[in-house]
This record gives structure tokens, C-alpha cells and sequence, in this order.
């Protein structure tokens, strides 16, 4: 933090020199976030209607800019135009009528060159407009009757298809009211029953009755897959304060919206696999909610008011005689012959009435036209064969026996018929990368990815093209063995233990890591995507949890430091520390206390407890780090150096400078007797220096120590080398903070054109150059031009950073307060109170930087009366 004092105070971002292992990226993650189906086709809705809904695809083509970084770009545009967040929540919404035909026609052709820059076929600017006219025109037909336009049903989450042959069965005409009515239902059953059938049937009949305003869709295997959906569709109903970004917030809006719309909902929850993951996120108790739970469980909590558990079985014997009828009317085998009905009931009883093996085996004799007796033959035969399959007594899901080895007998006919279509031999190892990740949803571009194909090729024994692992995909799609919609892949549960279980263990590691290097290759290097940032994780962390120690031992993989760095970077630091304490507990047990893995995790979490906000938790842990660090490898090891470093740095963040500055006067003699005056970490540790002095209240001393510091980066390093540009990147800011603040001027406008030259516009080098322009600009008392600096670099930062990263947070604090100072104090306090629920989100109450945008918005609300 930098500038001048509390409560009108900015901060300074900076950039830190570290050096991270090369990462892979993968395209570009901008994309439409998953988005709600709206009801009825566009032609039969009201303009009202059709502009609200139009707007909000193509906010969604466009990536989904936030209202800050809109309001930015109408700015630089028109700075006479303006409209509030909370008049564009209410366009998204269809709850109001844009006004100012100027002001809309601006926003529409920026969201539609975005749209069109990522490949998006969407209305044109002027149709939508046009559009707009329309609506303005009805509005003031029927003004005095109609206040607002009724938002069109939503369907937020992707529901499956009911099968083709969906077996209306007996007990759907037995459901109680209540499931139709308010109130919570179970469909309690064993895997591969048909539970998300009945749910998807029960949803569709109350969706097509016209009984629902929204349906929500929830894959409920576990807490994150809830609270990634419910977040969703917080977004989607364009609730206030609903980014996208912060799943836990957005998910209680959603939540707490639920208990107060008078609108007609109804959640589905399906495959809820632990209770205790709906903690505080059960669907509230109203008179126009609806909940259904699709579940493997028989838990007593399920039980109370309102709430009903409907026990799910196989089909009876009539049932499943009658899907296989359906099903197979007409088909023919090979010689022509027509399917025996005779024997459909003996293939019924085989398959032990389960829907999901019928599903299997019908969609087996018509892809290969054979007759049900020769089925039954082959069934027999290869079940003989995979006697040693038994189920985990102990699985929450597992399957009494016959049940569980006619899923995997029935899985095994289905490979190997897909395996035999053309791309010949591809079937069996897509199925098992899949089997190892989410089964809520496997991003399409896992299997495409380089790392995938390789692991592919090395199967099959041939290259394996793109075109080719989609083909693959089709075909496991049409054998019912996984589900393939839009650019996601499902696979039930029980299809991925199976295949799992086929594995040797050998195997089964190879497929792990096969199936870590695609999700890391296919990993963004910025999340832009929350939505995708979200399936990462959530298979990242299904893959960690199967694969145990085959992830870790004998070399740790390095998706396991990508997925706590990316659950940081996506707003939850803290969540980070935490995962990395259970990385650290497991390479603890099975690489030993004293493993360099198991260190580094221990450092990581206690760097990430610092970043969210408890830099006392911080020190605790550096100061046991640095314990372990000096007993293994003594008090001049390079790693001893880097954590007596970082501890110094987590005192002055505590809140003790002195501490800090002592302890890097301390540090700096012994690197400097240790590695020499040149050394880099040596000028590392002297920058670090320099900072907390002038933290602890001499400036001047920071920049004269900058000053010599750059000299020596010049003369070691060259005048194009990153360390040497942040380093008088540090210099020019602390030049501003001793008062110095033309000459800061200077050297940040000299800094940024050398930036540019060497990295280019977009290089976070050139954008932090900016920031600091803006930062002098505004101290020097030039508020207008720090105004229009902080408002081009908010666009650039929003567009290659996102929008939450810590610098974007502070350009929009910065520019919050350059424009009170320029005479705004409401626009500065409406500001600075978005982007307080921001920093809250991102970096939770504790932090310092909290505590400052609070004091802030007080200071702006008195200045505004």
C-alpha cells in the first residue's frame, strides 16, 4: 500500500520477480458461459422480452465484461453518457427499458465486436437496437397496466435427455402430490436404477406444464459441483452482486434469492452423495419452491417436514420387457432375421431388470445387429470371465454383487463393440481417461489436448488426431457408454468404477497421469472463464482423490501445485492453504516429513495463509519452515535464505516494518559472506530491504537504496532484463513516496515506453508502469489526467488480467479515489462500495487491503453529505 493517508489512501501494485516452471497453455478460455434456455422461440415472445433476453446472450458472447469495466469503456467512448449497475442488472433482467438510445447503442456495438473477435454468431448491433424500439414502443402502449416485463422461464444446468425409449414407469403415477406441489422429494435407489431419468421426466412434465419460472439442474456428487451451480445461477438470473467470480458469495445470493421470489422454482439435485455438502445450501422452504434429490443414500437427515423419500428399484419384470420392446421394435440382426421376443425376457431377467445395463445392452444389439440370443451368449460368457469385479462393501454406492458384475459385463460388451468401430481401438482408452475425472462434467478439450492425444497415439499404436478423439467420443456417445453435449463430457458413476476396476494397478497410475498432463496442458494461464476455471478444479480434485499417492509418488505431479494456485487466483486463498495442508499432510505420509515435496507444500500454505489476510498465521509457519529448513540442509542453503526472507516479509505484512527491516539487515549479511555481492538473490534481498524500510517510515532512504540497486541490475543483468525493469519499477514508486513526484512522473512515463518496446502494451510490466503514472499523476494533484490514465488501464488490465485480480482491484480503487478528488465524491463512494464486496470476496475481511477500501467508502459517503 502507497500514497497518501487513510481514509482517501490508494495502493500501488507491484510486480514481484519469482520464477515459476514453465506452464502450457492451452487456447483461448474466453467463451459463453453455460447459459439458460429460454422458453417458447424467440418469434412468440414480446420485444420486451426477446431485447432482455438478446441482451443477455450477447453479454454472454462477449465474455461476460463486468458493469465496471462497461462503465470504463462508455467513458473513454462519451464521457457525458452514464448509467448505474444497478440500471444494467435491470436491462439483463428485463425489468427496465434502457432510455438513452445513445448510451445502449454504444454498449452493444463494444459487446458485439467482442462477440464477433471470439467467433460468436449473434443479433447485429442495429437488429438489436432495433429491437429496443420495439420493446420502448410496447412499453408505452401498455403503460398503466404493465410495469415491468415478466422475465421468460430459465433453465439454468445441463438436464439429460430422457432416453429414447423412456420407460414410463408404473410408480410415476403413485408420486405424492407433494413432489408436484411445494416441498423436498428423494429418489432413493442403487446406482443404475433410473433415479436421474425419473428426475429429468418429473422436471420436464412441471417445465412443459407451464408450472415453472426456472428449473436448476444441479450435479450434486459434491459441495463444490453445488456451489459451482447454485453461483451460476446467480448469474444468470443477473442477481445483485452476482460476478461469476466468487462462487461461495454468489452461490448464498442465490441461495437467500430462492427464500424471498415469488417466482415458481424448482431445483433438482442430482446424485447427492454426501448431506453434509448442502450445509447451508439446502433449497429453502416456500410456497413456490420445489426440490428434488436424486440419491444413493438412505440418510436419516433426509427426513423431516415437507420432505418425502420415494424408494427407486430396478424395473419389474413388465417394465423392462416393455423398454426392451420398445426399444428394439424393428431391428434386425445381421442375416435380417427380426428381434425374438420370446427371448426379451430371459435378456431382462440376465441383466437383473437395470435400467442402466438394459440401456447398454439395447443400444449393443442394434449398433451390431445381432439376435438377443446370441446377447444372452455372449453376456455369459464374458461374466464368467469378471467374477473377479466385486463390489467395495464399503462404498456408499456399491451394488450387491449380481448387480455390480452385470453394469461391468455389460460395460465390457459395449467397449469392446466401440473399440471395433471406426476410429478403431479408441473407445476403450477415452472411456478410461474419463473414468478417472468429474462425472459431473469433463471439459471436451481434455481429450483433444496434446498430452491427451500422445497417450492416445502410444494406446492405439498410431497418431490420433483431434477429428479423430471426437469421432471416439461419438462413438462411446452412441453406445451409451458416456454422454457427449455441447463440449462436455458425462459418465455415470458406476460405467467410471467399472472401467476403473478393469484396470491394473499399473495401468490405472498410467491413466492418471495421463489424465493430470491433459488437465494441466489445457489449463489457462489466466482464468478469465470462471465457469471452466470451476470444471478444472473440480476435476483436478476428483483426479487427485482417485489417483492417492500414484499423483505424488515417486515425483509429485505439477497439477497438484496448479489447482491450490488456481483456487487462489479464482478469489479463495484461503481454500488454497487449506488444500495445500492436506497435500502436505498426504506427501507428509507417504514421501516422509522431510521429502523436498513435502516442504515446498508447507511453504506454499504458509504463503497463501498470508496472502488471504492472516500474515500472524504466516509467521508461525515460516518460522517452523525455516526450523526444518536449517536442521536438513544447515543456515546457508539457498532454501534457508529464501523462507528467512519470506518470514521477514509476513512480519512487516503483520503489521511490524521494524521486525522486518531488522531481520532483512541480518539476512542480507549472511547472503551477501554466503553467495557474494552479486548473487541475485543478494539484490533480491536488498530490494526486499529497501521496501520495508521505506514501509517503516524513511522514503527517501528506499528510493536512494532503488537508485544504486538499478546501477547494479544495469551493470549485472542488461537494461532489457525483467529484474532490472522491476526493479526501477520499485525505484520510481518510491521516488513518488518520498515526495519526488515529477521525477516519479518521469521515470514511470521513461519505464512504460521501454516496456512497451521490450514486452509490449499488454505485459503486466507495462500495465503496472501505468498504474504507477496514474499513482504520481493523482498525488501530484493532476486528478483529471490520473483519471483518464486509470480509465484506459482499467480496460487493458479487466481484458488481460481479469476481474479479479489483485492489480485490476487496484487500478478500480485508485481510479475510485482520483475521481473524488476530481470534485465526484458520490461516483468515487458507489465505486469504492462495488469494489468493496470485490476485495471481501477475494481477499476476505482480514486483509489490510479490506480494512482500507472500508475506511474509503466512509470517507467518500461524508465527503458526498
Amino acid at each position: 500500500m502507497s500514497g497518501s493517508r487513510l481514509p482517501c489512501r490508494t495502493w500501488s501494485a507491484t510486480v514481484q520477480v519469482m520464477s515459476r516452471q514453465d506452464r502450457r497453455s492451452g487456447p483461448d478460455p474466453d467463451r459463453v458461459p453455460p447459459s439458460f434456455s429460454v422458453a417458447g422461440s424467440p418469434s412468440a415472445e414480446s420485444p420486451v422480452v426477446q431485447f432482455a433476453a438478446q441482451l443477455r446472450l450477447l453479454h454472454g458472447a462477449a465474455g461476460a465484461p463486468t458493469y465496471d469495466y462497461l462503465q470504463a469503456v462508455i467513458r473513454r467512448k462519451n464521457s457525458a453518457l452514464a448509467f448505474s449497475a444497478q440500471a444494467w442488472s435491470d436491462w439483463l433482467r428485463g425489468k427496465t427499458l434502457p432510455s438513452d438510445l445513445r448510451l445502449i447503442t454504444l454498449i452493444v456495438d463494444h459487446l458485439h465486436d467482442r462477440a464477433t473477435r471470439r467467433g460468436h454468431q449473434v443479433l447485429s448491433a442495429r437488429e438489436l437496437v432495433t429491437l429496443l424500439a420495439e420493446a420502448k414502443n410496447i412499453k408505452r402502449v401498455d403503460r398503466g397496466t404493465t410495469k415491468t416485463a415478466k422475465p421468460a422461464p430459465l433453465r439454468v444446468g445441463t438436464m439429460p435427455r430422457l432416453a429414447e425409449h423412456f420407460q414410463n414407469r408404473m410408480m410415476t403415477s403413485d408420486f405424492p402430490d407433494a413432489l408436484i406441489e411445494a416441498g423436498t422429494g428423494f429418489l432413493s435407489g442403487m446406482g443404475g436404477v433410473g433415479k436421474t431419468q425419473l428426475a429429468a421426466y418429473l422436471a420436464d412434465r412441471l417445465w412443459l406444464n407451464g408450472q415453472l419460472d426456472l428449473l436448476v439442474w444441479v450435479p450434486a456428487a459434491s459441495r463444490q459441483s453445488i456451489v459451482g451451480m447454485y453461483a451460476q445461477a446467480a448469474v444468470d438470473l443477473a442477481i445483485t452482486g452476482a460476478t461469476g467470480a466468487d462462487t461461495e458469495r454468489d452461490a448464498a445470493r442465490f441461495h437467500a434469492w430462492l427464500a424471498r421470489t415469488d417466482h415458481r422454482w424448482l431445483v433438482v439435485l442430482d446424485d447427492l452423495t454426501v448431506v453434509s455438502d448442502l450445509r447451508s445450501l439446502w433449497p429453502p422452504s416456500s410456497p413456490y419452491g420445489r426440490t428434488l434429490v436424486t440419491t444413493r443414500l438412505r440418510a436419516p437427515a433426509m427426513s423431516g417436514p415437507a420432505r418425502h423419500i420415494i424408494q427407486i428399484d430396478p424395473f419389474t419384470a413388465d417394465e423392462s420387457n416393455a423398454y426392451l420392446h420398445n426399444h428394439l421394435a424393428g431391428a434386425e440382426s445381421r442375416d435380417g432375421s427380426p428381434v425374438d421376443d420370446s427371448n426379451l425376457p430371459h435378456l431382462a431377467a440376465d441383466l437383473n431388470n437395470l435400467p442402466l445395463a438394459l440401456a447398454q445392452a439395447a443400444a449393443f444389439i442394434l449398433n451390431e445387429r445381432v439376435t438377443c440370443a446370441e446377447y444372452r451368449e455372449r453376456f455369459a460368457d464374458r461374466r464368467n470371465r469378471l467374477d473377479d469385479l466385486v463390489p467395495d462393501p464399503n462404498d456408499p454406492g456399491g451394488m450387491p454383487d449380481d448387480y455390480h458384475l452385470t453394469v461391468a459385463t455389460t460395460l465390457s460388451l459395449s467397449i469392446e463393440a466401440a473399440d471395433a468401430v471406426r476410429p478403431i481401438g479408441l473407445a476403450r482408452p477415452l472411456a478410461q481417461l474419463a473414468s478417472v475425472l468429474d462425472p459431473a462434467g469433463i471439459p471436451e478439450l481434455t481429450f483433444t489436448t496434446t498430452a491427451a492425444r500422445n497417450w492416445l497415439s502410444a494406446q492405439q499404436q498410431q497418431d490420433t488426431s483431434v477429428e479423430t478423439v471426437r469421432s471416439g467420443l461419438q462413438v462411446l456417445h452412441r453406445l451409451n457408454v458416456a454422454t457427449v453435449v455441447s463440449d462436455s463430457v458425462t459418465m455415470h458413476g458406476l460405467v467410471q468404477r467399472a472401467t476403473r476396476e478393469a484396470l491394473a494397478d499399473d495401468d490405472f497410475a498410467d491413466v492418471a497421469w495421463a489424465a493430470a498432463d491433459a488437465l494441466l496442458e489445457s489449463w489457462p494461464a489466466v482464468e478469465r472463464d470462471t465457469s471452466h476455471g470451476r470444471r478444472l478444479r473440480a476435476n483436478a480434485d476428483v483426479l487427485r482423490q482417485l489417483a492417492g499417492e500414484g499423483l505424488l509418488a515417486p515425483d509429485p505431479h505439477q497439477l497438484l501445485h496448479r489447482l491450490p494456485r488456481s483456487l487462489a487466483e479464482s478469489g479463495n486463498p484461503a481454500g488454497a492453504a487449506a488444500l495445500l495442508d492436506s497435500l502436505h499432510a498426504d506427501a507428509r505420509s507417504i514421501l516422509g516429513p522431510d521429502h523436498p515435496v513435502t516442504l515446498l507444500f508447507a511453504h506454499d500454505s504458509a504463503g497463501w495463509r498470508g496472502i488471504s489476510g492472516r500474515p500472524a498465521e504466516a509467521v508461525e509457519a515460516f518460522e517452523r519452515h525455516l526450523a526444518q529448513t536449517v536442521r536438513l540442509h544447515g543456515p546457508e542453503y539457498i532454501g534457508t535464505f529464501i523462507t528467512r526472507g519470506n518470514l521477514a516479509r509476513s512480519q512487516g505484512e503483520a503489521g511490524n516494518p521494524a521486525a522486518a527491516v531488522y531481520a532483512l539487515k541480518k539476512l542480507l549479511a549472511d547472503v551477501e559472506r554466503a553467495l557474494g555481492s552479486d548473487h541475485r538473490y543478494t539484490l533480491v534481498t536488498r530490494g526486499n530491504l529497501a521496501k520495508w524500510q521505506g514501509h517503516a517510515g524513511d522514503p527517501t532512504a528506499a528510493a536512494n537504496a532503488y537508485a544504486g540497486l538499478v546501477e547494479d541490475f544495469v551493470r549485472l543483468l542488461g537494461p532489457d532484463h525483467q529484474d532490472t525493469l522491476t526493479t526501477r519499477l520499485d525505484f520510481a514508486t518510491w521516488l513518488g513516496e518520498a515526495g519526488e513526484h515529477e521525477s516519479s512522473i518521469t521515470a514511470f512515463k521513461r519505464l512504460h515506453a521501454e516496456a512497451v518496446r521490450i514486452l509490449g502494451p499488454d505485459h503486466p510490466y507495462s500495465l503496472t508502469a501505468r498504474h504507477g503514472l496514474g499513482t504520481q499523476l493523482d498525488s501530484s494533484g493532476k486528478h483529471g489526467q490520473a483519471v483518464s490514465v486509470y480509465e484506459q488501464l482499467l480496460v487493458d488490465r479487466l481484458r488481460v488480467l481479469g476481474v479479479d485480480h489483485p492489480e485490476t482491484l487496484a487500478t478500480r480503487n485508485n481510479l475510485a479515489h482520483a475521481l473524488g478528488r476530481t470534485g465526484r465524491p458520490v461516483e468515487a463512494a458507489a465505486a469504492l462500495e462495488r469494489l468493496l464486496a470485490d476485495v471481501l470476496r477475494v481477499s476476505g475481511p482480514r486483509h489490510p487491503h479490506t480494512a482500507l477500501v472500508e475506511q474509503s467508502v466512509a470517507y467518500w459517503r461524508s465527503r458526498a453529505g
